[in-house]
C-alpha cells in the first residue's frame, strides 16, 4: 500500500494579513524578474482569503479572478491593480541604488613588497639644501 499524499497548497498556511503580506513581499523579493511567480503568490494570498469578498470589492466576477490569477491564467495590470487594493496591499516604487564601481587593485610581485619591507628609513631628517647668492 502506497503512501497518501495530498496536493499542497500555500493558502492554506496563511491566517493572518500579516501573513499574507509577508509571504507576497517574499515572492515578489524572490521573483522580481518572474512576473509568473508574483502572479501566482497573487493568486495563493487571494485564495488564502474569501474570493467571493475579493470578488464585490474588486467588482471582478469570482470565476474570472480564479481564471486570472491561476497558473495558466495572464492578468491584467488592472486586475492585479484591483486585487491589490482588495486586499490592503499598496505598491510604491522605490528607485534602484546604484551598485558602486569596484576598481580591481594592481597586484604588487610579493618580492617587490619584501624588498619595500626591509629598506631601512633614516631617523635622522635630510638636511636642507640652500644655495648662497653671490653678488657680481
Amino acid at each position: 500500500m502506497g503512501l497518501k499524499t495530498k496536493p499542497f497548497d500555500e493558502a492554506n498556511y496563511l491566517h493572518s494579513d500579516s501573513d499574507r503580506k509577508r509571504y507576497l513581499k517574499a515572492c515578489m523579493d524572490e521573483g522580481a524578474d518572474d512576473p509568473a511567480l508574483v502572479t501566482h503568490a497573487i493568486g495563493v494570498v487571494a485564495r488564502s482569503r474569501n474570493m467571493s469578498e475579493l470578488a464585490r470589492k474588486t467588482g471582478l466576477t469570482r470565476e474570472g479572478l480564479y481564471k486570472a490569477l491561476s497558473e495558466d491564467g495572464n492578468p491584467s495590470f488592472a486586475t492585479i491593480w484591483k486585487v491589490f487594493w482588495a486586499l490592503g496591499v499598496r505598491c510604491t516604487l522605490i528607485e534602484e541604488q546604484e551598485q558602486p564601481v569596484r576598481i580591481a587593485a594592481k597586484r604588487v610581485p610579493r618580492a617587490a613588497t619584501k624588498a619595500a619591507a626591509t629598506k631601512t628609513i633614516s631617523k635622522k631628517p635630510a638636511a636642507k639644501k640652500t644655495a648662497k647668492k653671490t653678488k657680481r
